[in-house]
């Protein structure tokens, strides 16, 4: 038999080697190319022994089976499915693996559309078939909430799936009026095992959450087939600004039973024109990525009445001045609310205020300064400046006027800052200038000035 020649048979196996790894290359490219996030579909190489995996799995089984529309909602996973960390993962693990899922914590967390599904009790049945102990989580729906009724009725807020020694949560989001997702808080009730799972761990439930409503794409991960938002790092962010405040029915109607409401078509009409406004305002300030909050006479009525103080003749907002933008008048000029004045500076006491359906939009710019924050005024007839100072706070979700809108979380501590003790007291004569309990004189413009931080439209 004629000898091979070596060369020749080397040559073959380095050209079919590069075929091979240009048709991979080739693949690679076609697969990314499409649309949608495509996370490591490794189907039927992962490791029996992973609990965690074989838990997530069973738990998708099952919703599957009965059309619940969970996604993927857990931080700690989501957080692994930035490009960085999936490039790091796979350079370093070479051998088949639960890269995204298998988090090494003790649960794992999914979230349900319950517009989109209607409880069976069928599955409680199918989750105790598979091998799964479940504890369901019931509290009020708020929806259901007002002063003229403050039952409301139970709805299921939490469920928890648990096998051998790992649980799925599952956080079920409910659509409110001001068109946003929310949840609520995972409150267990006296006869419920407070071992079950890790509860001071969780996710989601120390707090009530709300939510805009994520897009959605179907991607495998770790060879499993699920939902995931499209844009993670929203979501992400999102949850780490997602508590709720719910407004204080019971303390407002008790208000209301000793400060009857006004109910004449003069209040019923401003208040309909502030929810105008307010919306108004939202929109354009959204548009332009600048978060606000409800401030002064606004937040009170919310606080206090869960409503728009009907005397108080203007609708007002708090914005951190890192967060200004030169172009804010501008938008809210194209929005229909040209500008009335404009006082101080963005380095100092700046305020804006616009005009529209008669009624006023004051925005009002703070400042941190070490423990404090505060807000400035500015006289436009004598140049006196104005400080209103208030403790540090944080921002929540709430809903106002049928809108999510952010109020400061403490928001006894900056009520009571700006209207004193009696801010349970309806004060109908107000002077900006003395009335606020927070309010300091902060010297005079120098004159020279005057044209740039003094300006009336």
């Amino acid at each position: 038999m004629p000898r091979l020649n070596k060369t020749l048979v080397l040559s073959l196996l380095i050209a079919t080697s590069s075929v091979f790894l240009l048709f991979q290359l080739y693949y690679y490219r076609q697969y990314m190319s499409k649309p949608g996030p495509h996370i490591l579909g490794r189907s039927g190489r992962l490791s029996a022994s992973d609990i965690q995996w074989q838990v997530v799995k069973k738990f998708l089984g099952l919703v599957h089976r009965y059309n619940m529309p969970v996604f993927l909602a857990d931080t700690a996973s989501l957080e692994f499915l930035s490009l960085d960390s999936l490039l790091l993962k796979d350079s370093q693990v070479r051998e088949p693996h639960c890269t995204f899922l298998c988090t090494g914590r003790q649960f794992t967390t999914f979230a349900l559309f319950s517009n989109l599904w209607k409880f069976d009790p069928a599955m409680v049945t199918a989750a105790e078939e598979r091998g799964f102990e479940m504890m369901e989580v019931r509290g009020k729906d708020p929806r259901l909430a007002s002063m003229d009724d403050l039952s409301g009725n139970e709805i299921p807020l939490h469920f928890l799936f648990r096998f051998q020694s790992h649980v799925i949560h599952l956080v079920v989001l409910y659509e409110r009026s001001g068109n946003y997702l929310w949840h609520g808080q995972l409150r267990l009730k006296a006869n419920m095992d407070r071992t079950f799972a890790p509860f001071r761990k969780l996710d989601y439930g120390r707090a009530a959450g709300a939510y805009d409503r994520p897009e959605l794409v179907l991607t495998t991960l770790d060879g499993l087939d699920l939902r995931i938002p499209r844009n993670i790092s929203r979501f992400l962010v999102e949850h780490s600004q997602a508590r709720f405040l719910e407004c204080r029915y019971r303390d407002a109607r008790a208000f209301f039973q000793m400060y009857p409401d006004d109910t004449s078509p003069e209040a019923m009409d401003f208040r309909m024109k502030a929810k105008g406004m307010l919306h108004l305002a939202a929109r354009t300030l959204t548009q332009l990525g600048v978060p606000f909050w409800l401030s002064s006479g606004t937040c009170l009525g919310w606080f206090r009445q869960c409503n728009i103080i009907p005397y108080s003749k203007d609708v007002d907002l708090g914005i951190w001045v890192k967060d200004y933008r030169p172009d804010i008048s501008d938008a809210f000029q194209k929005a229909g609310l040209p500008i009335k004045h404009k006082f101080g500076k963005v380095e100092d006491s700046l305020e804006l205020s616009f005009q529209g359906m008669d009624i006023k939009l004051d925005i009002f710019f703070f400042y941190q300064e070490g423990d404090i924050v505060w807000n400035g005024g500015t006289q436009a007839k004598s140049g006196k400046k104005f400080k209103y100072v208030f403790p540090k706070f944080t921002l929540c979700w709430t809903e106002l006027m049928e809108l999510k809108v952010r109020v400061p979380c403490e928001t006894m501590d900056y009520v009571s800052a700006n209207y004193g003790p009696s801010w349970n007291t309806p004060v109908k004569t107000w002077d900006w200038k003395s009335s606020p309990a927070n309010v300091q004189e902060n010297g005079v413009w120098p004159v020279r000035e005057w044209d740039e931080v003094i300006q009336v439209y």
